[in-house]
């Protein structure tokens, strides 16, 4: 199962990462790590910060494998195609689930496709 890339920081801590592969039409990017907890700051002091961390996951979180999207509408303006081209990055990443890393992936459309051909 593939958990899906929802909050603002984690969109930027991905994208802060140099894509790990282009085409001509989209860039990948990849952050080996599990989506940060919004609203939460980063230096809070805790009752617990002292206490030992345990090494594996310790809540439900889909296996390991996050995935967001970025479409933008000046490289496609209508919303069907937006979706379209979601509903199509997510089919792919299940797909090839099995041989991709764990951690967070991003998908983001670099230039539009011509009307004419699609």
């Amino acid at each position: 199962m593939i958990g899906r890339l929802l909050h603002k920081s984690d969109f930027e801590r991905v994208l802060a990462v140099p894509p790990c592969s282009r085409s001509a039409h989209f860039a990948v990017h990849y952050l080996q790590a599990r989506p940060g907890t919004p609203g939460k700051p980063a230096s809070a002091m805790l009752c617990t910060d002292d206490a030992p961390v345990p090494d594996g996951p310790v809540d439900n979180l889909p296996g390991g494998h996050w995935l967001g999207s970025v479409i933008p509408k000046r490289h496609a303006a209508r919303s069907v195609t937006r979706n379209m081209l979601r509903w199509q990055v997510h089919a792919a990443m299940e797909r090839h689930l099995q041989q991709l890393r764990p951690g967070l992936w991003l998908v983001r459309l670099r230039q539009p496709f011509a009307r004419k051909t699609f």
